[in-house]
Formats: structure tokens, C-alpha cells, sequence
């Protein structure tokens, strides 16, 4: 009784080896191809609303402050993401009284935030190369710039404008409108 106890002991693991030794069945499975498409998005830009107080001064004096973060975005999703931003000014105003646009600099320093590859180029990058502002669309100075990379970009920057009170400035508190454009 012993050996045939052994000698089915030693059949049944055979029999295991052999279960445990042949190939696995590959579960069944289903592919499904799934599709999608990118379509074009659009250039915007965003600056502060406002108002936005950057100081004072007297007369002869100079007022100087950031205006706010300016943004741009570009999901346009091109082989390249190519765009220029550019502001201008009006005169600034208080009842009947005026200090010219060309009155005010403008430099927007670096960039504070970047997403996307390609060359982000302030128009400014310090204060040193701030520029006078010009009153029309048609001669806006340069306030950002992005070449290359690819797909979209965005980047966003807090202007400094300075303001060169002159000394025939009177009393009160005034308004202006700096616009800042893309394309």
C-alpha cells in the first residue's frame, strides 16, 4: 500500500508540473481606435481693467508704478507661435487740464511667467530702456514679443510706467488710458 501511495504521489505531480508548465491562454481583448482633433484657438491679451493708481508727485516731479499684469495667450496651435504686443497711450486728464501721453514711459521689464518653447523677448527689460509712449495704434511701441516654438505660448509681465510730471502740471488727480495690443 505504500508504494502505490508513492507511486500516485509522484504521478499526481507530474500531472502538476505538466498544468503549471503549459502555456498561458491569452485572455480575450477588443481594440479600439479613438480619434481627436485640435482646432485652432485664438491670440488674446488681458491687462488690468483699472483704475489703477500708480502714486503722485508735484509738479517737475516724477510718478512711478507698476499698472498690473499684462498677458498674453496663444492657442492659435500653428506651426509657430509668432506674435508682437504693443501699447499705446491717451493724454491723461482732469477737468480741462492735461498731461500729454508723451509725458509717460513705459518699459515692461521681464517676464514674470512663460509657458510654451520659442524666444520670449521683453520690449524693455529694464528700467534703463523704458521708452516714451505714443498716442495711436499706428505708432505703439513695442511692449513683448515671441518667435518660435510651436503649438501655442503664453507669457505674462507687470509693466512700469513713469511719469514725468512737467512743471506746468496743476493740481488734481489724473486719468488716462494705456492700451496694450496683440497680433
Amino acid at each position: 500500500m505504500r508504494k502505490r501511495f508513492a507511486a500516485l504521489t509522484s504521478a499526481g505531480a507530474g500531472a502538476l508540473l505538466f498544468i503549471l508548465a503549459a502555456p498561458a491562454v491569452a485572455a480575450p481583448s477588443a481594440d479600439t481606435i479613438v480619434t481627436f482633433t485640435v482646432t485652432a484657438g485664438s491670440l488674446d491679451i488681458t491687462a488690468p481693467a483699472g483704475p489703477t493708481s500708480i502714486g503722485s508727485a508735484a509738479p517737475a516731479g516724477t510718478v512711478t508704478g507698476q499698472i498690473g499684469p499684462v498677458s498674453v495667450s496663444d492657442t492659435r496651435g500653428g506651426a509657430t507661435s509668432l506674435w508682437t504686443a504693443s501699447v499705446f497711450a491717451t493724454d491723461f486728464t482732469v477737468d480741462d487740464l492735461t498731461v500729454p501721453f508723451a509725458a509717460v514711459q513705459y518699459w515692461s521689464g521681464p517676464a514674470t511667467d512663460t509657458t510654451g518653447g520659442g524666444t520670449f523677448t521683453p520690449g524693455q527689460l529694464t528700467a534703463g530702456d523704458a521708452v516714451t509712449l505714443t498716442g495711436t495704434t499706428e505708432t505703439a511701441v513695442t511692449a513683448f514679443g515671441h518667435t518660435g516654438g510651436t503649438g501655442g505660448s503664453t507669457a505674462t509681465w507687470n509693466p512700469m510706467l513713469i511719469v514725468n510730471v512737467p512743471i506746468t502740471a496743476e493740481l488734481g488727480a489724473y486719468s488716462g488710458t494705456v492700451t496694450h495690443q496683440v497680433a
